[in-house]
């Protein structure tokens, strides 16, 4: 056996990492775009108040789901800003009916690019950073 590879184990557990961190990026892009529509809807389309408390505590519950991130601050707020761009073209889709254009569409891949190598590529001396954690 090669002492290179890397146990099975491990693998999975990277995997499932990666998995959890998408999920949490994924639940605060659904409370910050979500939250934000409920005020939206409130003070642009007239929408009753509960509309704006209910959109406020959902804004809430953004701020406090990111601590959940097995990272540093920055850069979980700077990956998660490409999730946030990515995550309001599929908002636009599916709740407003604009679809994206191509230029929409380079967006997302460059976006996707950029998260990937900001939250995910293993670091050198740092152990809190994305999949490197299980080395």
């Amino acid at each position: 056996m090669n002492n290179r590879m890397i146990p099975m184990y491990k693998v999975l557990i990277q995997y499932r990492m990666i998995f959890y961190s998408l999920f949490f990026f994924f639940m605060a892009g659904l409370c910050e775009i979500g939250g934000g529509y409920l005020v939206w809807l409130w003070l642009r389309e007239s929408y009753g108040w509960i509309f704006g408390a209910l959109g406020g505590f959902v804004l809430f519950l953004y701020g406090v789901i990111p601590t959940f991130q097995n990272t540093n601050f920055h850069r979980t707020y700077a990956a998660y800003g490409g999730i946030f761009i990515i995550m309001a073209i599929i908002w636009g889709y599916f709740f407003e009916k604009n679809v994206p254009d191509i230029y929409d569409i380079i967006g997302i891949i460059i976006t996707s690019v950029g998260v990937t190598i900001i939250f995910y590529y293993p670091r050198k001396g740092n152990k809190k950073i994305g999949i490197d954690n299980f080395k």
